[in-house]
């Protein structure tokens, strides 16, 4: 197991940063990716009409789920703009699509179409991102209503138009979100969605800070602190760059001189330790926080139901060790489902025997299949162990600290290094075309 992970010194930083402005072509596409995420910004401050800020800001201190959807939206949806969605719906569309291609026939055909499969199965990714948008966009807003944010919902009376208006926005806002991501793909530098994440989560730093600020009575405690956030983001560096080289040999035949050679060469398949990135972490948040979100509706009844949403709603919470536990053992779960799931689907050992390649002391077929299958379940065991750590690292940090002002979220830190890095690469690649050094060593 080789763990590469790579970084420059800070002068060849700049010195890197400076070589990429000055060509032109590179320069545009920097620019470009500044302004699209200047636009995004821009629309995240344009609420929707009707909102009481004051209730709102109630809401979110006493609910959990909604804070952790606002970390896709980058305080869009504190504010309930017109991008309060952010580009939630159209992650969770492109995980449901992928866990449905290796189960739907047609679905695993196109994905085996190379190019124009992949653009079916982007388009079914974009038809299905609106259901959902309208799905989880009316119920925010019935969540709004019931919280005295918002007049009445509904699609009848007098309540039909500004309902349908309101729904309407988010989920425009949301297409709106996707295009300028694919923009940013396409022309720019990066990958736009998640650039566009990124670019939510860094939004909120300020505040984050501010909060630090307001904890001067254990400013000891906010050092250490700060030394926790750096150790993680090193050790998410680490785990994010570690890989498995699998030794692979490739065969093949050249005509020179009227006759057939044989020739031979070697390279490494690499598999990462963490293949599965922020999916997991997504998961268990999501299923975590949700139980003890619903029972807070119900938590008001008498009686037998009263009492156990009661119990529920005290229990899972983010101050309660139970709730870390179950945080941790569905991350981990959920590692190795979604790593298989995918890794299924990429049919390496169908790839390396169509091209002639074969792992070395491995025959080709099914039994380089199982050994990859074990070798991925090895690898992944310490990418599971690494993310429920990672996950569960703010209620320690927490405990150890005793710092309550500032909510470190380690989904946030993963997807900020995990985005920077393959950003560096991508710049990297585009400097290397040039003749340039990159960023990364």
């Amino acid at each position: 197991m080789i763990a590469e992970a790579q970084g420059g010194r800070f002068p060849r930083l700049i010195q890197a940063a400076i070589d990429a402005f000055s060509l032109p072509d590179l320069r545009a596409k920097i620019l470009f990716t500044l302004a699209i995420l200047a636009l995004y910004r821009f629309t995240a401050h344009i609420p929707l009409p009707g909102i009481d800020s004051a209730q709102l800001d109630l809401l979110f201190d006493s609910n959990e789920l909604l804070g952790f959807l606002d970390l896709f939206s980058g305080g869009a949806l504190r504010r309930m703009s017109i991008v309060a969605l952010g580009v939630f719906p159209y992650i969770t569309a492109s995980i449901v699509i992928q866990l449905l291609t290796p189960v739907v026939p047609q679905l695993q055909d196109l994905s085996r179409e190379g190019e124009s499969g992949r653009a079916k199965l982007n388009r079914y990714t974009h038809w299905l991102t609106v259901p959902i948008a309208l799905a989880q966009g009316y119920g925010q807003l019935v969540l709004l209503e019931q919280s005295n944010v918002l007049g009445p919902i509904g699609f009848s009376g007098e309540a039909l138009l500004p309902t349908v208006a309101a729904l309407l926005s988010v989920v425009a806002g949301t297409m709106f979100l996707v295009w300028l991501g694919e923009l940013i793909t396409e022309k720019g530098i990066g990958n736009g969605i998640s650039l566009i994440i990124f670019a939510g989560i860094v939004a909120g730093f300020p505040s984050l800070l501010s909060q630090g600020f307001l904890d001067r009575d254990n400013v000891l405690g906010i050092g250490f602190f700060a030394i926790i956030g750096v150790f993680i983001i090193a050790l998410i560096v680490m785990f994010n760059e570690a890989h498995r080289r699998i030794p692979v040999q490739y065969g093949r035949s050249i005509f020179r001189g009227g006759r057939m050679y044989r020739q031979s060469g070697a390279t490494y398949l690499p598999l990462r330790i963490n293949s599965a990135g922020m999916i997991p972490l997504i998961f268990a948040f999501s299923i975590v926080i949700l139980p003890g979100t619903a029972a807070t509706y119900f938590a008001t009844n008498t009686g037998f139901i009263g009492d156990i949403a009661r119990f529920f709603a005290d229990l899972l919470i983010p101050t309660e060790p139970l709730y870390w536990v179950m945080v941790f053992v569905l991350v981990v779960a959920f590692t190795f489902f979604y790593t298989l799931v995918v890794f299924n689907q990429q049919q390496l050992a169908e790839n390396l025997q169509r091209n002639g390649g074969f792992v070395l002391g491995i025959r080709p077929g099914k039994p380089t299949q199982d050994y990859l299958n074990r070798v991925i379940v090895r690898i992944t065991l310490g990418g599971a162990l690494f993310l429920g750590f990672i996950a569960i690292v703010p209620y320690i940090a927490s405990l150890i600290t005793d710092v309550q002002a500032i909510s470190l979220s380690s989904t946030s830190l993963l997807i900020m290094v995990g985005v920077g890095l393959d950003t560096l690469r991508q710049l990297e690649a585009q400097l290397m075309m040039r003749n340039y050094e990159g960023f990364l060593r």
